[in-house]
């Protein structure tokens, strides 16, 4: 079975002295409990495993026997006990009783590690800014990139930019509509409808799902929130809009990328250049077959501008840098990435028809940024996705 990056930081993690919580968060379907498993297979460590999906793990005082048999584990054994609660925000209130049992643990040197995971980023966020800081440790799993994809499953480019990074899905790759009806049963309704309303009361789960189709099927194109608002039905405010973008970006399905400006109020206000996480969810909220998608100049450009916006952002959340993207006036760069005073614009070259001067002008407002083009003479956009080209100097 194939093994992430992930499985070697966790049994990296678990080998060191008990310091921290370790936390893996990351979309639904990418494989956060099978790396977790993975690494226990490699650990001579004895462990207990529970899952929040067990209505019998229903409550934090469930959560709280739980944790007792762990303990109990270590006590008749001989040594250090790894404890994991799998999905952990499906448990109320986990945070706080969390945060007791492992203050708890430490106070009297009780040598059980934990591990926690969630599909929802937000209520992890959530219960970490409440109960746990200073307490934990974050380890992401995100999106399958294309190299993953390839050594896995044999995904070609274009298998990777119609399919994404969904390793559930890849074998349903020979029937099209039974994927989507995948994607849409496993994946996006689940983000949509449960990880999202668990959070806080929507008052408009239409609108919500509403803007998600919207802003996949519109994906690596900038769309302002008054155009939205004109094809929205019943969509309310500009406010409300942005709001629900911002939940839809901390469920990791989509984002609006904000114009990269050394002006903080300008960047706040820009209309948002909306992208997927994955290619796939743009596949699917466009619901057009794959040769007319891939075939299509223009269709393919967009997929594979996401393909690398999506990189970009998951290599953002292991490597603590930001995206954006940038125009002013004709001019454009498909990606700004920062991370502290470093800057690098990057441009693709996909296929689809746009202004070339935009890297030169961003240069030269920003002479000490670094510039890359995915799909040039010195780089594919092939090798770009497989991580073959440094991001900063």
């Amino acid at each position: 079975m194939y093994e992430r990056h992930l499985v070697k930081q966790l049994v990296g993690r678990m080998q060191e002295p008990r310091r921290f919580i370790q936390i893996v968060i990351g979309p639904r379907q990418t494989g956060k409990t099978t790396a977790v498993t993975q690494a226990l297979e490699k650990l001579l460590t004895a462990h207990r495993f529970v899952s929040a999906d067990d209505p019998l793990l229903a409550n934090v005082e469930c959560l709280r026997n739980e944790w007792e048999q762990a303990r109990l584990l270590q006590k008749t054994g001989s040594g250090e006990v790894i404890f994991v609660v799998d999905e952990i925000q499906k448990i109320k209130d986990w945070s706080a009783i969390v945060k007791l049992l492992w203050d708890e643990d430490t106070r009297k040197k009780t040598p059980v590690k934990v591990i926690l995971t969630g599909s929802s980023s937000l209520l992890i966020q959530k219960g970490m800014a409440e109960s746990l800081m200073g307490r934990f440790e974050l380890l992401h799993s995100s999106h399958w990139n294309y190299s993953e994809m390839s050594s896995a499953f044999g995904y070609s480019l274009d298998d990777f930019l119609f399919f994404g990074g969904y390793p559930g899905a890849a074998a349903l790759q020979d029937d099209e509509a039974r994927w989507a009806r995948y994607l849409g049963a496993s994946i996006v309704e689940p983000a949509l409808s449960q990880d999202i309303l668990m959070l806080e009361a929507v008052r408009k789960p239409a609108l919500l799902h509403a803007l998600f189709m919207l802003g996949a099927a519109y994906s690596a194109q900038e769309l302002s929130f008054v155009k939205m608002l004109g094809q929205l039905q019943d969509a309310g405010n500009t406010v409300t809009l942005a709001h629900y973008l911002e939940l839809l970006e901390q469920a990791n399905i989509l984002c609006g990328l904000k114009k990269f400006s050394p002006n903080k109020i300008r960047e706040r206000q820009s209309s948002p250049r909306l992208m997927v996480f994955d290619t796939s969810l743009m596949v699917y909220a466009d619901g057009t077959a794959r040769r007319r998608l891939l075939d299509n100049r223009d269709e393919r450009g967009r997929l594979v501008e996401t393909a690398v916006g999506a990189y970009l952002l998951a290599r953002s959340k292991e490597e603590d840098f930001r995206v954006f993207w940038w125009r002013e006036r004709e001019a454009e760069v498909d990606f700004v990435i920062q991370k502290g005073s470093a800057v690098t614009a990057i441009e693709v070259k996909s296929g689809r028809l746009k202004n070339v001067n935009g890297s030169l002008e961003f240069l030269k407002k920003n002479p000490g940024a670094l510039l890359l083009v995915a799909g040039g003479p010195n780089i594919s956009v092939e090798d770009f996705l497989l991580g073959k080209q440094a991001l900063f100097r």
